[in-house]
């Protein structure tokens, strides 16, 4: 695997980063996941866009214009094989001593880009869903920062896997459900597909976007708003989406049948025109 590290391609085994790297001390750094559909980079432009939000959110200074990351982007996607990949990009506020503070402005930022194949769901998967768990919401309030530090995020998706299951889906306080542990969440109600609103409780994935355009698109009944816990417990179909999941169908919540246990017809729809859209828009942009 060749990786990007400060200016420099390299095999990611001479890939290294002093220990006072701010990323590696305070988890001080953001982050973005790429996927990458026939050796091209899928919506780029939304990509850096995001990643810009999350660079403002932390107060530090972009080390790259787009153009730039464009051509990094671009000749990392050369430099490894696989036709679909997701590419991880990683900025951090760079090497200083250790002090909350943050470091003289001379300071560079430490830039690190990987590239893994992108394997999608198997079969199976889609056939049976997957089953999740519920749990409070017990994050920050800048979930909608892509910040590398995810210990939250880890122990929450860690009770999932404990579960034997692929996701725990998050609740708020206020006793509304915001995404999922590493997803976006979606229900199904009477025909309605309902998506959380974008706010500063999630993070705005680029597949939650794609799907709403797709509901639009083939006049699928949509509400984007606030989700109640009843709601997720009384819901007919949940789904979940990410670049590396794609959509899934949850069938099972906290051991609890959703709906009648089985991928529903909602589900059915939107992953045929997600595959659709796969085809004729992803692999040719």
């Amino acid at each position: 695997m060749t990786v990007y590290l400060n200016g420099q391609f390299m095999p990611i085994e001479e890939a290294h980063i002093p220990v006072l790297d701010r990323g590696f001390i305070f988890g001080d750094g953001v982050y973005e996941v790429i996927p990458v559909y026939s050796r091209s980079a899928f919506r780029l432009a939304e990509h850096l866009k995001r990643l810009q939000f999350s660079l403002d959110g932390i107060r530090l200074t972009n080390p790259h214009s787009d153009q730039e990351w464009t051509k990094l982007i671009t000749d990392l996607i050369e430099r490894n094989t696989a036709e679909d990949q997701y590419l991880y990009l990683h900025i951090t506020r760079g090497v200083a001593k250790r002090d909350h503070a943050f470091p003289n402005p001379s300071v560079q930022p430490t830039v690190f880009m990987m590239s893994n194949p992108l394997l999608t769901p198997p079969a199976a998967l889609l056939t049976s869903g997957v089953g999740a768990v519920s749990a409070p919401d017990n994050r920050w309030l800048r979930c909608d920062i892509k910040a590398i530090s995810l210990l939250p995020n880890v122990l929450l998706r860690q009770m999932a896997i404990d579960a034997g299951c692929a996701e725990t889906i998050l609740i708020r306080d206020d006793d509304f459900m915001t995404e999922g542990a590493a997803s976006n969440i979606f229900l199904v109600k009477n025909g309605v597909l309902l998506a959380p609103p974008k706010d500063n409780l999630m993070l705005p994935g680029i597949t939650y976007d794609v799907l709403l355009e797709i509901a639009a698109a083939h006049n699928i009944p949509h509400e984007v708003r606030k989700i109640a816990k009843d709601e997720l417990f009384n819901t007919d179909e949940l789904l979940l989406t990410s670049s590396t999941k794609e959509v899934l169908a949850i069938t099972t919540l906290d051991n609890k049948a959703v709906g009648d246990g089985k991928p529903g017809v909602m589900f059915a729809k939107l992953h045929k025109h997600y595959q659709d859209y796969k085809r004729d828009v992803m692999r040719k942009t």
